[in-house]
């Protein structure tokens, strides 16, 4: 596990980090740009120093300032993925490739050549030069260059941010496999929601220089957003396709939305926002709404002018956004059980239609 809490002065900005990382998947440092997001994974890296504090990977201090630690950048075995790949031009793919295994420790590359290629697939890239790359193409080979230097730590620096919509869609489910296929932890840095809910396991908020928020995503997600990014991050699986629908079961609820192409049984996250969520103080009937889902309210707080209304069941959690006045009107109360609605065209498992929303 990463343990990060340090200070550093950045002229006139004051950076003051104090997080921890997922045992296994993705923490995601999520918030504007000029945050410090990218300065926090410099510090963790060893590339800068902060002036006081301490980093710990797994157990070991690669930075303690009490003790006078400072492991160098090539001890601390850490990848690290910027945004422009950085790969070398006068290198083939492979060479790009290979040079990341010359990194790795003697004798320890349980990741393997062919199994990174295979898996971020770019087999038919391999003879190659950087320059003839699209910058998706680019990405996955510095992507697989960090993994084959076997590193402890993953970081991944806005690796989407000069992406267009079309190629940030063609990477993302190479991200997505890096969790289930190799098992190395990775801290990601975003200022994209999307980005944030579909690969993150884990977030930390950072505005300004401090970390404002942090937990598993379902914790923060909800609050970290603007007003029409609000929502909950719900895993869950795939059970069964029907005709043009999928059923997605998460806890006790079962979502139906527009088809997804994958089977049955396959880890799905869906992300519900609030603003795509009817509260009914009574089930509904004769709907044209697929899911009607029962719960409890557990909170109801105000928020920039509209309210956000909580409800739980079984472990899980939707945020749905009232206006007070129908709040006020339903004389809604922490405690009372109520149905959610949602529309099951406002959820599409995390595909083109909500990224477009959550990057509005």
């Amino acid at each position: 596990m990463l343990k990060v809490q340090f200070s550093k002065s950045l002229g006139g900005f004051s950076l003051e980090a104090a997080f921890s990382g997922a045992d296994k998947g993705v923490t995601v440092l999520f918030g504007p740009s000029g945050a410090g997001k990218s300065s926090i994974l410099a510090c963790v890296a060893g590339a800068s120093r902060p002036d006081s504090g301490r980093i710990e990977l797994d157990g070991e201090a690669l930075f303690d300032s009490a003790s006078r630690i400072d492991l160098p950048m090539e001890r601390r075995r850490i990848g690290w993925v910027f945004q422009d790949a950085r790969l070398f031009p006068h290198l083939s793919v492979a060479g790009n490739l290979r040079f990341g295994l010359k990194r790795a420790p003697a004798g320890d590359t349980p990741i393997r050549f062919d199994e990174v290629v295979s898996v971020l697939g770019i087999e038919r890239l391999l003879h190659r030069r950087p320059r003839d790359l699209s910058g998706g193409e680019r990405q996955r080979v510095g992507l697989g260059r960090a993994l084959l230097s076997q590193p402890r730590l993953l970081l991944m620096d806005e690796p989407l941010a000069s992406l267009d919509a079309a190629r940030r869609a063609e990477i993302l489910p190479f991200f997505e496999q890096l969790k289930t296929r190799f098992g190395v932890p990775v801290l990601y840095v975003t200022h994209s929601l999307a980005e944030a809910v579909r690969l993150g396991d884990r977030m930390a908020v950072i505005h300004e220089g401090r970390v404002t928020a942090q937990g598993s995503l379902g914790e923060v997600v909800a609050q970290a957003g603007s007003r029409a990014q609000l929502g909950a991050a719900l895993d869950g699986r795939v059970t069964r396709h029907d005709d043009q629908m999928s059923l997605v079961q998460v806890g006790a609820w079962d979502f139906r939305v527009p088809r997804i192409e994958r089977s049955a049984g396959a880890s799905l996250r869906l992300f519900v926002l609030a603003r795509d969520v009817m509260l009914a103080l009574d089930p509904p009937s004769r709907i044209s709404a697929r899911n009607v889902l029962p719960g409890q309210i557990v909170s109801i707080d105000e928020q920039e002018g509209q309210v956000l209304v909580r409800l739980t069941h079984d472990g899980q959690t939707l945020v749905c956004a009232l206006t007070p006045d129908a709040v006020a009107d339903l004389q809604l109360q922490p405690g009372m059980p109520a149905w959610a609605v949602v529309k099951s065209v406002a959820i599409d498992g995390l595909g083109g239609r909500l990224l477009s929303a959550l990057e509005a």
